[in-house]
């Protein structure tokens, strides 16, 4: 029998669907309340909804959860979860610990088709989108796994693949991450997707979230950007920010840019000042990440003193900038790392 995991339908497919089999529209935010806030993995749990629905809901639908294969921990207490999906392909999600709280990476494709020469998940290439269940899946499985979910507060689309690339299901995926009656019940403000630019896409994204936007740099002319992200060849630099310019941004926001410092290639004082200049007309924020060297990759890591140096020019152009010291380096789950390696042991 072809079951449907509930989890990739949205509110409005369910009430589709509950409305055609002369089910009240209303049990659908009943329903998925008992899938996200209190992680329900049958249907028989569900004891204010008739027993007859129930059976109904359980003739046609599954509630599944993401296989996982292998977690491992950081040094620094940042956790790497391997996933399996069921077409035999695997992503990866970080759980990164702050101060009091968790941010969650997850990943919005399998591999990614962007090609950007500083990130391992390049590497592997692209297979193919992930469904909104598999994106809803991260996060509802890895609240599921934590002793005091309440901790986990800040969601950040990061991981592998390019979110804007797989725009329908993202959005679906958010609007479920955020809703306060049926849904996860993450703020939006904690809710972050980290783009290579796709900039056909970015009014759509100001339009319809309310979540914040962080775009991927890396690079102050456009020799230098195509050279580290091939994407700049179709949206270059002036065309990216032009279309940051018009972006429909929340009251207060600021638009994170993220600028990985490469040795000798985009970390000079010339580079920083050309960066505050590019900037200077933008509701803007920086996070510097220095580079996270892998195997594979003739890139390397800026010193110390190159890496505040390039800070300090930015603040004394009235940047807010964040040095972004990659957690969970030691089991390849900083940014860039991602790439879902099996093992003969996995």
């Amino acid at each position: 029998m072809g079951y449907i995991n509930i989890i990739d339908l949205d509110i409005e497919q369910l009430v589709s669907w509950l409305e055609d089999h002369n089910i009240k529209p209303y049990r659908a935010s009943q329903i998925l309340k008992w899938i996200y806030r209190w992680q329900a993995d049958s249907f028989d749990v569900m004891t204010d909804i008739k027993k007859e629905i129930r059976e109904q809901l359980s003739l046609n639908f599954t509630i599944k959860r993401l296989e996982t294969i292998r977690t491992e921990i950081s040094k620094d207490g940042t956790k790497k979860y391997l996933f399996k999906l069921k077409d035999g392909q695997y992503i990866e999600s970080v759980l990164i610990p702050e101060k009091n709280r968790y941010t969650l990476c997850i990943s919005s494709q399998v591999g990614c088709a962007q090609g950007c020469r500083f990130c391992l998940t390049a590497k592997q290439g692209f297979t193919r989108n992930l469904t909104k269940g598999e994106i809803v899946a991260q996060v509802r499985d890895i609240l599921n796994d934590q002793i005091d979910p309440v901790h986990l507060t800040n969601i950040v689309f990061m991981g592998m693949g390019e979110p804007l690339a797989n725009y329908r299901n993202v959005i679906s995926a958010i609007n479920t991450i955020t809703d306060n009656q049926w849904g996860l019940a993450f703020a939006s403000r904690k809710v972050t997707i980290s783009t290579a630019g796709i900039v056909s896409k970015l009014p759509s994204l100001g339009r319809d979230t309310k979540i914040n936007l962080a775009i991927s740099l890396n690079a102050t002319d456009n020799k230098t950007r195509s050279m580290l992200m091939p994407i700049n060849r179709k949206y270059p630099i002036e065309k990216l920010l032009d279309a940051c310019r018009r972006y429909q941004l929340q009251p207060r926001r600021k638009i994170t840019f993220e600028y990985i410092l490469i040795k000798k290639i985009n970390d000079s004082p010339e580079n920083a000042n050309r960066l505050a200049k590019l900037l200077g007309s933008i509701k803007a924020k920086i996070n510097l990440i220095p580079f996270n060297e892998h195997e594979g990759c003739s890139f390397k890591r800026p010193a110390e003193s190159v890496i505040n140096d390039f800070r300090e020019i930015l603040l004394d152009n009235n940047y807010t900038v964040v040095i972004r010291h990659s957690k969970g380096r030691d089991i390849s789950a900083a940014c860039g790392q991602l790439r879902a390696a099996i093992s003969n042991n996995a």
